[in-house]
Parts: C-alpha cells; sequence; structure tokens
C-alpha cells in the first residue's frame, strides 16, 4: 500500500494478539475498526447489528485507515441501493477538468461514462473514437483516486502505450503514486486468501496493456 498522511504506527505484537478494536462515527455512520498484526495486506469490511466492521492490518495510518473506512462504507451503500455517487455528466465535467488542469487541454473525450462491464479494469478507452469508460467499481473510492483513473485514461488520449511519454504526462498528479498504490491495495483485499492476483475477481491495477484505437471498444 502506498504511504498516507498521518503518523504510521510502530508498535507491534505477537501473531496471536488479539485485535485491537476502536469505535468510531465516520460520515454519520457507526464503524468499529478492528486492527491486527495478523493482517499484513488485506482490507475487509461487513455489517453486523447497524454498524460497519472494518477490519485492516495494523500498520496502517489514522488517514489511510479513514480513506478504506469510507471507500469500503461506500461500497456497501452502493450495493444496497445502486445508485451512483456521480453522475456520468458529472463524471465527463470532472474529465475535462482534470485534462486542463493536468494536460494543459490536451486530452479531449467524445464521452466519459460509468460502466458494469468493466471486469478487468479499472478503465478504458477508445483513442480513435475519445470515449472513455470508467469501471463500476471506482464509484465509492475517494475522489482523488478516481480523478486518477479518469487522468491515467485521459492521458491514453495522447500516449497510447504505458512508456516514459504516457508516465510523464502524469507526473504532475500530486497524488499519483498513492492513488496507484490505493487500487493495487484494493484489489488484494478483495482477493479470496491464497487466490493469485491473475485469479482475482476484482479488476487490477491499471499498468496493462492498453485499448489500442484498432482493438473494437468493449461497451456496454
Amino acid at each position: 500500500m502506498s504511504p498516507g498522511t498521518g503518523r504510521r504506527r510502530t508498535t507491534r505484537r505477537g501473531p496471536q494478539a488479539a485485535p485491537r478494536m476502536e469505535r468510531r462515527v465516520i460520515d454519520g455512520m457507526e464503524v468499529e475498526l478492528r486492527r491486527s498484526a495478523r493482517r499484513r495486506r488485506t482490507v475487509s469490511a461487513y455489517q453486523q447489528q447497524g454498524r460497519l466492521v472494518v477490519l485492516v492490518p495494523d500498520t496502517l495510518t489514522d488517514q489511510e485507515e479513514t480513506d478504506w473506512i469510507r471507500t469500503l462504507s461506500g461500497r456497501i451503500k452502493a450495493k444496497g441501493t445502486g445508485r451512483a455517487a456521480i453522475t456520468d455528466a458529472e463524471l465527463s465535467a470532472q474529465a475535462q477538468q482534470l485534462s486542463a488542469r493536468y494536460l494543459d487541454g490536451r486530452a479531449v473525450p467524445s464521452s466519459v461514462r460509468w460502466s458494469d462491464r468493466q471486469h478487468t479494469r479499472w478503465g478504458s478507452c477508445t483513442p480513435s473514437t475519445g470515449a472513455i469508460r470508467i469501471s463500476q467499481a471506482v464509484r465509492p473510492m475517494p475522489d482523488w483516486v478516481r480523478d486518477y483513473v479518469l487522468l491515467h485514461e485521459l492521458a491514453h488520449l495522447i500516449e497510447a502505450g504505458h512508456g516514459p511519454e504516457f508516465w510523464a504526462l502524469l507526473q504532475s498528479y500530486p497524488r499519483l503514486e498513492r492513488a496507484r498504490g490505493y487500487l493495487e491495495g484494493f484489489a488484494a483485499a478483495d482477493r479470496p486468501a491464497g487466490q493469485p492476483a491473475d485469479e482475482a475477481g476484482s479488476p487490477p491495477s491499471q499498468d496493462e496493456p492498453p485499448r489500442l484505437s484498432s482493438a473494437p471498444p468493449v461497451q456496454p
């Protein structure tokens, strides 16, 4: 996981120590946070008796814990309601703002929308048409993670590959490495214990071959 802000805990407990619990109220939701030295990377959550129980490694910073709580809470709420955090129109407007701020307006997408068929990627784009599709899995994530996914796809409208030129386009985004680490950790949290990364059901990180203009777009 990428480092977050806040002081990192250095206290270590034996592998048999019981999880340390803490109650919080975040965004109006009662949360029971359970930290465990036995966990290394995985983060999970479930609802119990009207509260959200979140299981995390004891090495996370306070900010990382809060980010995970909000993300997992959003995912559970989204599954229950099916409502979007932001609309397609708002997603498109945000993409235009990001292009103007970080890419000098060079990336001009023809459309930006949510997709419920992005099962193997956080997002995809078709450079020949300028269409960008963002996975529904990104909906409840923190704004700065969603912005990175959008910016990543916008950059593909300028550079199709993942070479030095592509990453140079993203260097001005201040949370670049943190957002990439967050997505990697998010995929790991969804992965069943012992299951290799290439068999996980959640989207992997974006470091995979981009959808080239000659390839047919996969759209709902």
